[in-house]
């Protein structure tokens, strides 16, 4: 079937990621659609709008807004109903439900999800946290972990943790390897430890990809045990052995993105939570 391809106009008031994240999420629904992507963030002011329908109108296409100054929005349905093209304003169904449940007219500021509040500057330690606990780096730090994932080399423990940082959690991780004693300082957690492991195959892959990016000639490299099927197998049924016997539940990422992966270690976090409020009004 041929693709079919339309431009896809962006527009936000602020940094667009909202707008990307719902494109990203619909147009995977699309087998055969080939989109152009045209990004306009930050737009604040007529004169910069007045550039972003300039472009609509050399490449037309949809339009997806999440502008809600109220004359911007005006200037851009007109603009784009004498164009022909589509715009939907994609807050507007939840900012209504919520006026309604609130009782409350929206205050219609732009960017205002992006304040420097208690939230932004959790974000900004929990990255300055992953920074200093990535791979086994200051363990003596474990216990201010609001995460700890554990699992072999090249397992997604640290891009999963950088991801975990960006929502406000300060993930630790820790490296299980067979020739090295059992991680200290998890014996009497005080945060969750989650076991990140993958199939061998896709691991053994993921590893070579990593050795050709080392050597920087791009040709295949071998290193013993790292990549020898067996080996890595042997590898990763210890691992699983270890957080089995730990009483660590493990999450297989061979085919999860590290968003999936992540939200799958939040809903394990609260699981973990809930499982000690329940024990502690047991005690009590």
């Amino acid at each position: 079937m041929t693709a079919n391809r339309i431009n896809l106009h962006l527009v936000s008031d602020a940094t667009g990621e909202t707008l990307n994240s719902i494109a990203r999420a619909t147009i995977a629904q699309f087998e055969h659609a080939a989109i152009v992507h045209h990004r306009w963030s930050l737009i604040r002011t007529r004169f910069q709008l007045h550039r972003v329908l300039e472009g609509i109108e050399s490449e037309p296409g949809p339009v997806l807004s999440t502008l809600v100054e109220k004359g911007l929005r005006a200037e851009l349905e007109t603009a784009c109903l004498r164009m022909g093209v589509s715009v939907v304003h994609v807050l507007d169904p939840v900012l209504a439900l919520l006026q309604e449940q609130f009782g409350e007219t929206a205050m219609s500021r732009p960017g205002r999800q992006y304040v420097l509040d208690a939230d932004y500057f959790r974000r900004i330690d929990a990255m300055h946290y992953v920074l200093a606990h990535d791979d086994g780096q200051a363990q003596a730090g474990i216990a201010e972990a609001d995460v700890v994932l554990v699992g072999v080399s090249r397992s997604s423990k640290t891009p999963t943790s950088f991801y975990l940082a960006n929502r406000g959690v300060k993930a630790a991780n820790i490296p299980l390897v067979p020739s090295l004693p059992d991680p200290p300082g998890l014996d009497d957690p005080q945060a969750p430890v989650i076991g990140l492991t993958l199939e061998a195959d896709a691991l053994i892959e993921i590893r070579r990809h990593r050795l050709r990016m080392i050597s920087g000639d791009g040709t295949r490299h071998d290193s013993g045990e790292y990549v020898d099927h067996e080996a890595v197998k042997a590898e990763l049924l210890w691992a699983r052995r270890l957080c089995t016997k730990r009483g660590w539940p493990v999450v297989d990422v061979t085919r999860r993105s590290i968003e999936e992966t992540a939200a799958t270690v939040l809903q394990l976090m609260d699981a973990w939570h809930q499982r000690r409020r329940r024990a502690d009004s047991v005690q009590v």
